[in-house]
């Protein structure tokens, strides 16, 4: 079995985690190939794919979205599987009491679904690191870091559940895992 792990990452975090992904998977027995989605050549010689995205201020990252836009036929034709990578705090609530990784998918999760019709979308929590934020959305973060209500809110951190996304490999690896044929 041949699997397409394809992700957006801005600085690092969901990379490293579609990379463990692909490494999971590979211990399951199937070929894996985890490429970043600008540098996808050809998606069609997979038999099932697994895409995320980084999620900032609630949406995926514009090359994510244009993958799954424009593959989405292939990709509801095969199985598929979505992840976004986005909280980051020690709690797994927010300061309501919401689950964190309810309240922070993707925006556009029901368009994304609608294209691709994947078996599962699972949030992750992810890592910040200011420093590597670059352009628009470095400057934006460090203006946002002046207010100590928005600092507390967004501590920096890698805050990445590798159990967590190792469950939800193992449910993806078992989907795809052949079916016994019944004798009769």
């Amino acid at each position: 079995m041949r699997i397409l792990v394809a992700y957006a990452s801005r600085a690092g975090s969901t990379k490293g985690i579609a990379e463990f992904i692909g490494e999971k998977l590979r211990g399951h027995g199937m070929e894996v190939d985890v490429v970043e989605v600008g540098s996808v050549k050809d998606p069609r010689g997979y038999d099932g794919y697994v895409v995320g995205s980084a999620v900032y201020m609630f949406h995926w990252m514009k090359e994510a979205k244009e993958f799954v836009r424009q593959n989405g036929d292939l990709l509801s034709s095969r199985p598929t599987w979505l992840f976004s990578s986005g909280p980051t705090s020690p709690k797994a609530t927010d300061a309501k009491g919401r689950d964190l990784k309810e309240v922070s998918g993707p925006s556009e999760l029901s368009e994304l679904t609608q294209a691709a019709h994947p078996r599962g979308h699972r949030v992750f929590f992810g890592a910040l690191y200011g420093d590597r934020l670059t352009g628009a959305t470095g400057f934006t973060y460090r203006l946002m870091r002046r207010s100590k209500t928005v600092a507390k809110e967004m501590p920096e951190g890698d805050y990445r559940d590798w159990k967590d996304i190792e469950r939800w490999t193992d449910e993806i690896a078992a989907a795809l895992a052949p079916k016994p044929s019944v004798s009769p």
